[in-house]
């Protein structure tokens, strides 16, 4: 796995997953996904998935005893990680781990206000990764009570529409979500409530990733066969387009079929299959 230039400032530049079983979890993802996996040089307990060639997330094995919920988190690129911690305390978020050093970088892992797990990184990423293209995910959602008070604080925290260079990634509001645009590509959805409705209290808020598959049929379906559960099965919906717009002749190239699934150790995910025709 080779490291390119530095991340956009706070564009996605990783997933990971901490896995209570980390064997159990390689061989539930490589039944789904179709991904091979090669160790790191952080240990036997780390791991690089691969969707063919390409680096598409990490997998690693959660420290025993640890009592946390399982869950796909994303890291986002910075230019320090220290003030980017400052920023993330001076908010009343929290900050779980780090920042520690891991070569080629130095990251973090915290919690936004409403209690959302994400990262940051700082330092060089992997070459070819993106959101919505390359080699990485197919999409990334910030599911929580208020998009608009978590926009807020994630674009103090990573500098999004920010003034200061033309490397920040920019915000844009649509309807009820607020996406994330960099170099012209939604790379992250924040979704809420409506702008005039008070908070949810009953969601719990959350970042979900979503994975390209062939057939999101099959991937359900080896999903329980490998011991994990469909938690919403597999429909087909239009996608509309890249930058957010859903005119009809843009909704009719990009239908979409998609169904969200959990891991055998309750991790969520969705997965996308193009709908030809």
């Amino acid at each position: 796995m080779s490291a390119s230039r530095h991340a956009e400032s706070g564009a996605p530049c990783w997933v990971s997953l901490m896995a209570r079983d980390l064997d159990r979890s390689r061989d539930f993802y490589a039944a789904v996904l179709g991904w091979t996996f090669r160790r790191t040089t952080l240990g036997e307990e780390f791991t690089v998935a691969f969707d063919g060639r390409s680096p598409v997330a990490g997998i690693g094995a959660l420290a025993a005893g640890l009592r946390v919920s399982v869950a796909w988190i994303p890291y986002f690129g910075v230019e320090g990680a220290d003030v980017t911690a400052a920023r993330v305390r001076e908010r009343g978020a929290t900050v779980a781990v780090g920042p520690l050093a891991l070569p080629p970088g130095r990251g973090v892992l915290a919690a936004d206000p409403d209690g959302a797990v994400f990262g940051f990184w700082e330092g060089r990423t992997v070459r070819g990764w993106s959101v919505g293209q390359g080699a990485g995910p197919a999409g990334l959602e910030l599911r929580t009570r208020d998009a608009f008070a978590a926009a807020i604080f994630y674009a103090e925290v990573l500098g999004w529409a920010s003034t200061d260079d033309g490397r920040s990634c920019d915000v844009r509001y649509e309807q009820d979500r607020v996406l994330v645009v960099d170099n012209g590509d939604v790379v992250a959805a924040l979704r809420g409530g409506a702008v005039e409705s008070a908070p949810d209290p009953q969601v719990r808020p959350r970042w979900h990733v979503s994975f390209r598959v062939p057939d999101a049929d099959a991937a359900a379906e080896a999903a329980e066969a490998a011991g994990g559960t469909v938690v919403a099965p597999p429909t087909t919906a239009y996608a509309g387009t890249r930058d957010g717009r859903t005119d009809h002749a843009e909704r009719t190239e990009r239908t979409e079929r998609k169904a969200t699934l959990r891991d055998p150790d309750g991790a969520q995910f969705t997965v996308v299959a193009a709908v030809s025709g």
